[in-house]
C-alpha cells in the first residue's frame, strides 16, 4: 500500500469507529431507558468502556449490566423467570427503538 492508501484506510477506519460509537451510544440509551421501566438503575446514563468486545468497527456494541450478583435482592430477582423475561423484553425493545432511530437518520 502506498502512504496515501494507508492514510485513506486510517481515515475510513476512524469514520467507521466514530459512527459505531455514536450508534452504540444511541442503542445504549434506548436500552437503558427501557431497563429503567422495570428496575432501579445504578447509573442513569450510558457509559463508555475500553473493552475489546466493544471495539468492532462495523457494528454497534453494547454491554448490558442487568444487576449485581453481590446484591442479594438483585440476585434473587435475576433468578426468577419473570424478571429474566422482563429484562429480555426491555433489551429487545431498546434495540428495536435504536433501529427506529437509525432508519430516521438514513
Amino acid at each position: 500500500m502506498s502512504n496515501k492508501d494507508k492514510q485513506i484506510a486510517r481515515i475510513l477506519m476512524d469514520m467507521s469507529m466514530t459512527s459505531q460509537v455514536s450508534d452504540s451510544m444511541v442503542y445504549g440509551a434506548r436500552i437503558l431507558n427501557e431497563l429503567s421501566r422495570i428496575n432501579q438503575l445504578h447509573r442513569g446514563k450510558v457509559e463508555q468502556a475500553n473493552f475489546a468486545v466493544l471495539k468492532a468497527p462495523d457494528i454497534p456494541s453494547v454491554l448490558v449490566e442487568t444487576a449485581f450478583l453481590s446484591h442479594p435482592e438483585e440476585e434473587k430477582k435475576l433468578r426468577t423467570r419473570a424478571f429474566q423475561r422482563k429484562l429480555a423484553y426491555a433489551i429487545g425493545n431498546g434495540i428495536l427503538k435504536g433501529f427506529g432511530h437509525k432508519s430516521r437518520l438514513g
